[in-house]
């Protein structure tokens, strides 16, 4: 197993983990963790492993070796269904789960998540998209981490309803880590083949903690692709749809402080 690297934010305890998406997008959420850390402990940990149980066993031991226990899961996209795995198969650690545009949790709510987003894009960026795509499917290509960064970028612009620009501070965070196609390719299609059979959802009954989806009205990614399978899965479930909000809350100028509002609520 890769041991994943960690940023550490504020002062002990240090109960909130902030999970980043991807896979392999690392380093994203730096400025959740940040915000949250005014006055607690937030860890921030980057997955390396290159399958999804390693992922899991990853953040296993960061929380064992660095959380206070049990601690509260923040997870965006990816790190969203990660938390959730974490959660039902290890649940003494987890004291809640805070899911944040969260893929949907069954099949047939992501068949539209391409479209939505490639009709979010000006004719030029469609066709650098399809352009980085046949690149990153080559075997032969090199750099392939250079062209997923670069995928990233009109992703975010697709998903995004009105994105402010970063600080120089989530500027210097970016430049510090690198996204890793490598883990994205190993780790995905694991995940995708668990939702596909069920095995994904049939885990919200094993998760015992409070589980809160928050979720913005203009994410490619449906949040009825959240609501609807939990609320009939997960013991305590709670959804919250964000208005005027795309894929990433913490960057959204019309959500963002809502956002972090009720984050704050989470934790009094």
């Amino acid at each position: 197993m890769d041991m994943a690297t960690l940023r550490t934010y504020g002062k002990s305890p240090f109960k909130i983990v902030v999970v980043h998406g991807g896979p392999g997008a690392i380093g994203e959420v730096a400025p959740v963790a940040r915000k949250l850390s005014t006055n607690r402990g937030v860890l921030e940990p980057m997955h390396t492993a290159m399958s999804v149980d390693g992922q899991i066993d990853e953040l296993k031991e960061i929380l064992e070796k660095n959380a206070d226990l049990p601690a509260t899961l923040i997870g965006h996209s990816w790190g969203a269904w990660l938390c959730f795995l974490v959660a039902a198969k290890y649940p003494d650690l987890v004291s809640k789960l805070i899911l944040v545009a969260s893929g949907p949790f069954e099949e047939k709510y992501a068949r539209g998540i391409q479209k939505t987003r490639m009709s979010n894009l000006s004719d030029d960026q469609r066709e650098e998209f399809e352009s980085i795509v046949s690149i990153l499917d080559d075997p032969f290509s090199k750099n392939k981490d250079e062209s997923f960064a670069r995928l990233g970028e009109l992703i975010s612009i697709a998903d995004s309803y009105d994105r402010i620009p970063p600080t120089q501070e989530e500027i210097d965070d970016a430049r510090k880590t690198r996204p890793s196609h490598a883990v994205y390719d190993a780790v995905w299609p694991q995940a995708a083949a668990m939702r596909h059979d069920g095995k994904l959802l049939q885990l919200g009954e094993d998760i015992e903690c409070p589980v809160l989806a928050i979720h913005g009205d203009h994410d490619p990614h449906p949040g009825e692709g959240v609501r609807v399978p939990l609320s009939r899965i997960v013991k305590d479930f709670r959804f919250i749809l964000l208005e005027r909000c795309g894929h990433e809350p913490w960057m959204e100028r019309q959500a963002r402080k809502q956002f972090f509002q009720i984050l704050e609520t989470e934790f009094t």
